[in-house]
């Protein structure tokens, strides 16, 4: 399927310098950064990264009354319990659809205590002191415990992977035993060790199911996902990730600028034809700021932008699939006629050279977004194989940096949950505490980090990656001093524990929550044949 559009006859050459993104997001609010180094466009370094939003009918009243924040802070004011505590105050609900409410009775109860199968009363565990949960790593402003050394208080998994070491075991009686203290603190609407303890229930719940294994009562409310989440919704979930949270954003920075650096810096492709191959997470939300850099280069804009949608090309995994009936290239189509860009939009399924259609001239360039580390080894260097063969001029990789360890299900489970963990605090702060359907589906579908199987991307490390890479004859490339520059503004704008992390040895660049890795963004070229 080919989606085509030009310059709109009708516009003025200047009509991108004014309102030209309003037709971005039909019905919504429209997303725009720019990452424009200043010989293009005399923006300051903070000024490349920032995030624009503009609003239309209806939802400009929406915005009203929920007003976006382009600069987020550290805010934590619940105290966390202390690791030797699982009491918690009860929810009214845990239906991820129902807001948080504040409880009307005052029940004492008793939570059992994992480690020595004791019972705690709840007003008891409270008189205690209680840890602030949050680690001095980053920028910003870390609590501290009585004794001054900070502490991450993180019992959920003290918990949840306890119980995936049960039931690979068999272990039926402690099994039952963890489910039971699960359903009694889990909650969709709590605290991030509540939320993970919620989805992390249900994860389990799953794979005793699967293997055969009789647990009573293992029901409860599902947690929101891409897929089962109505188009208008998803397309502002997604939009407010982008400006709150640079879990996404950020690889979507360093990606877009090196792809402006390539069409920039070599003379011989400024005339040239665009081709970008979309194996990506953003769902279309990446491609503005991209083609609005690509219309303002002094030296003219391609004559031809191709945008190629290969989202079957990977196995699937979380974030990857949109809801049916969300569509963005109509908008996108729109959005490039304002700015006088010719943009071009197909759809495959797969990578062969006449799926993608390749055209002599062109420069080619595969964004790869955490789609590759999904299926088995065998089929993550398949994968890799097919795009080598498509000989590209640039390959855009990123992935989760989970570091590797050992297999099997509970150690598997063990390094998922912990990077469900980052998810679920670093939105925490990004939404500053407070409940929203959009955080509810975002988080809703980075529980699908639990699915995945003890192969998947969270067992690797950029290491691996780098083998991979490398086996199927591409050469890593590091990244200009601009794509840099961009990544730095970016992350300036978010919560101050995020940090990024360029090595000088090394030229994948990481981002790394409270002093951990959870993604890098590599570039790669191929060696070529003689």
């Amino acid at each position: 399927m080919t989606f085509e559009g030009g310059p709109d006859p009708n516009l003025s050459p200047n009509r991108h310098h004014h309102h030209h993104v309003l037709d971005w997001l039909e019905d919504s609010v429209s997303f725009l950064s720019s990452f424009l180094d200043d010989s293009y466009a005399g923006n300051t370094a903070d000024q490349i990264t920032s995030y624009e939003w503009w609003t239309q009918e209806e939802d400009q009243a929406n915005m009203i009354h929920n007003p976006l924040v382009s600069t987020l802070t550290t805010s934590n004011n619940s105290p966390l319990l202390p690791q030797a505590e699982f009491s918690k105050k009860r929810k009214l609900s845990t239906d991820p659809t129902t807001p948080n409410k504040t409880p009307t009775h005052h029940n004492r109860q008793r939570i059992a205590i994992e480690g020595d199968g004791g019972f705690e009363e709840e007003g008891e565990a409270n008189k205690k002191p209680a840890a602030t949960g949050r680690k001095g790593h980053g920028k910003g402003n870390a609590g501290s415990s009585s004794n001054g050394v900070s502490k991450e208080v993180r019992w959920a998994e003290q918990l949840l992977n306890p119980c995936a070491a049960a039931i690979e075991a068999a272990n039926i009686s402690r099994v039952r035993h963890l489910f039971c203290v699960l359903r009694e603190l889990q909650s969709f609407s709590g605290d991030a060790n509540h939320r993970l303890a919620a989805h992390g229930l249900r994860a389990l719940s799953n794979h005793t199911s699967a293997a055969g294994i009789a647990i009573p009562d293992r029901g409860g409310t599902s947690a929101a996902t891409f897929a089962t989440t109505e188009p208008k919704l998803f397309r502002s979930a997604i939009i407010k990730f982008h400006e709150v949270s640079p879990w996404f954003a950020f690889p979507s920075a360093l990606a877009n600028a090196s792809i402006l650096q390539t069409m920039t810096l070599d003379p011989s492709r400024h005339a040239r034809s665009l081709h970008v191959v979309d194996i990506g997470v953003s769902h279309g939300v990446q491609w503005p700021t991209l083609l609005d850099a690509l219309a303002r280069i002094p030296s003219g804009a391609p004559k031809l932008v191709r945008l190629a949608v290969a989202g079957g090309a990977a196995p699937p995994g979380p974030f990857s699939v949109a809801p049916p009936g969300y569509d963005f290239q109509s908008h996108l189509l729109r959005y490039a006629r304002s700015i006088d860009l010719n943009l071009r939009i197909d759809h495959t399924e797969d990578l062969g050279a006449g799926s993608v259609a390749l055209a002599v001239g062109e420069t080619l360039v595969v964004c790869v977004q955490f789609r590759a580390g999904h299926g088995s080894a065998d089929d993550r260097t398949a994968f890799l194989r097919s795009i080598r063969e498509l000989e590209p001029d640039l390959v855009v990789l990123s992935e989760i940096d989970g570091g590797g360890g050992e297999v099997g299900f509970p150690a598997g489970f063990a390094r998922n949950a912990e990077l469900l963990w980052r998810f679920l605090d670093s939105t925490s702060a990004a939404f500053k505490g407070r409940e929203s359907a959009e955080r509810r589906v975002m988080e809703g579908e980075a529980a699908r980090f639990l699915e995945t199987t003890a192969e998947a991307a969270a067992a690797e490390g950029r290491d691996l990656w780098r083998e991979r890479m490398a086996a199927v004859g591409f050469r890593e490339e590091a990244f200009g001093e601009e794509a840099l520059d961009a990544g730095r503004a970016l992350l300036r704008k978010y919560d101050g524990n995020w940090e990024m992390r360029a090595a000088p040895a090394e030229a994948a660049v990481g981002l790394w929550w409270k002093g951990h890795p959870v993604s890098f963004c590599s570039l790669w070229k191929p060696h070529r044949r003689n």
